[in-house]
Formats: C-alpha cells, structure tokens, sequence
C-alpha cells in the first residue's frame, strides 16, 4: 500500500495506463503545456510527447467526437472535460454516438473510451459550474457510469473503465482531489458495477456514491461511538447499479438512508428506492429516507453555497431519524 492523494492516484493510474498500452491517449482542453485545471496530467505532456497528450480548442462537441472516431479506430482516448458542465456541450456525441455505436451497428465497432470529468459544489464556481448532473448519462444504455470515493476506488475503478471496451463516464468530485488514502500497489481493476460494503453494521443501510459515500461513511463512525451500528454501501457505478448488494443490505438491517450530491426530485436516490421497495418492501421497518442538495440553482455565496449542500448534520439528522419511526433510537 501507498498513502497518496485522490489526485495523485488518477494521475499515477493514466501514466501507469499510457506505459503498458501505447493505444492510449488523453485529449482535452489546456491537459498539455497547462497540465489540467487539477493537475491531473502533470509531467505527461513532457513524458509522452504531443502526439498522445493533445490540447484542444475550447470545443467539447469536436474533441469528444474525435475521440469516438479514435476509438472506434482502435485507440484508447482518455477525454479529460474540464468540468461535468461542459459535458453537456458534447451531450449528442456522448449520448447518441458513444452510447449507441456498438449497438445501433450490431457489435461491428467497439468504442472503447473514457470520459474524465469532475463536478460537485463547494468551491464558489458559481450555479454553471457546480452541478451533478451524472443523472442525464447514468439514465442512457451503452454508457457505464462509474463515480469514486476514495483513492483506491480512484485507481482501481479507472483502471477498469480504460481497459473496458465500452464508453466509460469517470467521475470526479473537486472536494475529494486532496484526499487521501491507502492505494493497493498491485494493477487489479475494479469490477464495474460491483457497489461495496465499506462499513459493516446492522442498525441502518446509509447507502451514496462519490463524496456522499465518504461522507456517510464519517457520519457512521461517529455514530457507532453512540451505539448506532450503520451499514454504509458505496455504489461506486450508477449504470450498471449494483441491485443485489443494496436490497441484500436492507434485508438485514430493515431501514435505509439515501445520499446524492444532487438535487432530489427525479435524483438517483429515487432509483435506489425504488429498488429497495421492489427487493426489500416487506423487511422495510420505515420509509426509505433521503438527503440531497436544496432545488436551487447553486450559489455563489459561501454561506448559500454550504446552506443549499447536504451536510453531515444533514446525513445524522435523516439516520436518527429513521431509527426513531421504528422505536430503534435509544
């Protein structure tokens, strides 16, 4: 194991990537000579050269098509999007292009890409750049969704989306680039669409992805010291969603808490109940609760800002809650 950063884990995977597959390639905006809005592609532009770190205009819809045409060539492009909102400058190449090549063309091409992009609020970047809008992609077949928590995750779900010979959406949250972490040394990838239990317990399912998983697993912690023995689930893929594990989990437990970083109304925490009233009704001692972002257009304001974003006391509130309709908080 290697204590290092969220940050550092992406950047140390795609050299380690571009090392052993010389198909490999990143594309982007200002990935180059700037190296990355986060530093991500620190040093790889000095290392690799301009023919496989290549900067691009301000043009999201012409790189993102490049990159499908690369790849359905037999190129392996790692699309670094500055940020999730200017994803939706690309939403027809993604959605109609990426996601449907491989079928609409009856397996004849592959499109074996990944789209690198962080998202999340928190930083005073304004409504335009602070959304989670994941939903839009983790809604389409032909595209896998993926969304780490932690360093590890970092490494081992990207590996596994730039070995996968589907379009891989790989996505980041800017308030988890300077976590930190044990990373396995060894190059095992992540299965895709394997959610993992990253806490044990028996008295309530917390179930989130990205930095609510990390989230809820701080709040568990905490409240084990009082006696609430949490089960936390991090689904770390959204498409394919990992079903089992969630209603397995809440069959044993009887009660669940849903995070997103997202707004609530039509949110993947609606998916996710959905799924535990479908596998787990009649084990439910308790409505499925969940926590998400205030339905506003985020604010630039850091007390609006940090007001309209779930919270920890936000995430404790809804578990005590909980487990008090059922008579289980003592």
């Amino acid at each position: 194991m290697t204590v290092m950063s969220y940050r550092q884990a992406i950047h140390d995977t795609l050299r380690a990537e571009m090392l052993r597959d010389d198909r490999v390639f990143l594309i982007g905006e200002e990935i180059g000579i700037f190296e990355g809005s986060y530093k991500i592609t620190a040093g790889l532009l000095s290392e690799f050269g301009e023919q496989r770190v290549r900067d691009t205009p301000i043009s999201e819809e012409g790189f993102t098509g490049a990159a499908i045409g690369a790849a359905m060539l037999g190129l392996r492009p790692v699309v670094e999007l500055m940020t999730i909102n200017f994803s939706l400058l690309a939403l027809d190449q993604i959605v109609n292009h990426a996601a449907k090549i491989h079928g609409m063309f009856g397996g004849q091409s592959s499109v074996p890409m990944v789209i690198r992009t962080p998202g999340g609020g928190g930083q005073q970047l304004g409504a335009t750049h602070s959304q989670n809008v994941e939903l839009y992609y983790a809604f389409v077949p032909g595209l896998k969704v993926v969304a780490p928590s932690s360093p590890a995750d970092a490494k081992a779900l990207l590996l596994a989306a730039m070995r996968d010979d589907d379009p891989v959406l790989f996505l980041e949250n800017l308030a988890l680039y300077n976590a930190k972490g044990d990373v396995p040394d060894d190059d095992v990838p992540a299965e895709i669409g394997r959610a993992a239990v990253i806490r044990s317990g028996s008295s309530i399912t917390v179930i989130g992805y990205s930095r609510m998983a990390a989230l809820g697993l701080q709040v568990a912690e905490q409240l084990a010291k009082g006696g609430i023995d949490a089960e936390v689930i991090d689904l770390r893929s959204l498409r394919p969603l990992d079903r089992e594990t969630l209603v397995r989990s809440v069959r044993k437990t009887h009660a669940a808490v849903v995070l997103e970083d997202d707004w609530l109304t039509y949110g993947i925490g609606a998916e996710i109940a959905a799924t535990i009233s479908d596998g787990a009704f009649d084990q439910l001692d308790a409505p499925v609760r969940r926590v998400a972002m205030a339905e506003v257009p985020l604010p630039y304001a850091k007390s609006l800002e940090t007001a309209a974003l779930p919270s920890s006391d936000d995430v404790e509130t809804a578990i005590r809650q909980t487990l008090a309709a059922v008579g289980r908080l003592h």
